[in-house]
């Protein structure tokens, strides 16, 4: 196995001493431009690798964030990631990504394991189990590692956050659905004590009242955001005795699901029942019925989250900054919704 090269090998075949090399390793203005240059290209030439845990632990930086999602096997989180990224990497940041599959165990070992890793600060969207502690939150405030949620998002003091406006991409769903015809609208909720969830059925809910339609809690079945999932559930509503002419779904992949469902029945869309997404994946778009969906511009999401990180990282820990940043979320009609002669979004 080889020797890893030392500051101490650099000193001995310059002919100075380690504690030049290492002050010039780490650009000390005290040392000469010329003792750099000859310090930094030697050590090129060496294969020298600087110790980054012993730095951190100097420096009080690892320049390493953690990231933390439900699931990466989605374009929204991915685009965040990407969002992120794109803010961070100029800056001299790397990004850790870590996945929960929405079990708050989970979570919390991603936690506990960022901090292990001497993180600078933790970006997430919370996990969609039922949270019955904040204690893994409150112990990243007590130890000074700034915090930021976005997407989902629990409401704690000291907590950055980076969301959209769930409640008026659900309330343009609906009025949307509306305005094309419908008037016995369901609902595929997900687990509503995760905020966009909740505010999304409440956003639902209040178009449905504001319109003078008669609101049935009936049609608001919570579910999993699958396509197996949308399918179920879907099957349920169409056995009812009055069939919903529609269907708003907090989640694309359930608004899928929903769409093989009814296709199976022998419905047409948007003629029989039309159906509206949330999140505008990909393949919203792409499919041959295209499907109308919120979109929720995840990569500005990512970008603003890492610009809040950066704020704080760069305060000093003087002072306490807490932001809630709530982006306007944007309709996209295609064809799976729209029943009157008006021009769709691409």
């Amino acid at each position: 196995m080889r020797k890893k090269t030392t500051i101490y090998d650099i000193a001995q075949k310059l002919n100075i001493t380690a504690a030049t090399v290492s002050r010039a390793l780490n650009g000390n203005p005290k040392i000469s431009e010329a003792t750099r240059k000859l310090v930094n290209d030697t050590a090129k030439e060496m294969n020298y690798e600087q110790n980054k845990l012993a730095l951190a632990l100097k420096s009080g930086k690892s320049f390493n964030v953690g990231v933390i999602v439900p699931r990466i096997d989605s374009n929204f989180f991915a685009s965040v990631i990407r969002g992120i990224e794109e803010e961070l990497h100029p800056n001299g940041y790397h990004v850790i990504i870590c996945q929960t599959h929405d079990q708050e165990n989970l979570e919390m070992e991603n936690i506990n394991s960022l901090l292990n890793a001497q993180v600078d600060g933790i970006l997430m969207s919370i996990s969609n189990a039922k949270l019955e502690t904040n204690d893994h939150f409150q112990k990243l405030l007590r130890k000074g590692v700034p915090l930021i949620f976005f997407d989902r998002k629990k409401d704690i003091e000291g907590i950055s956050s980076v969301t959209i406006d769930d409640f008026k991409g659900a309330y343009d769903a609906t009025q949307h659905l509306i305005d094309q015809g419908c008037k016995h609208i369901a609902h595929l909720s997900n687990n509503r004590e995760i905020q966009i969830f909740k505010n999304r059925y409440l956003g639902y809910k209040q178009a449905i009242i504001d319109n003078g339609l008669v609101f049935d809690e009936g049609l608001v079945i919570e579910t999993m955001s699958k396509v197996l999932e949308g399918r179920k559930v879907t099957k349920q509503l169409l056995a009812m005795e009055t069939r919903p002419d529609a269907i708003f779904s907090a989640s694309d992949f359930t608004a899928l699901g929903a769409i093989e469902e009814i296709k199976a029945h022998g419905l047409r869309i948007p003629e029989d029942i039309s159906v509206v997404g949330f999140s505008n994946e990909p393949f919203t778009r792409f499919m041959e019925l295209s499907i109308t969906s919120v979109d929720q511009s995840p990569i500005e999401m990512g970008r603003i989250s890492a610009q809040v990180f950066l704020e704080e990282a760069n305060n000093g820990k003087k002072i306490k900054s807490e932001k809630q940043v709530i982006l306007s979320p944007e309709l996209i009609i295609r064809d799976s919704s729209l029943k009157s002669p008006v021009l769709a979004n691409s």
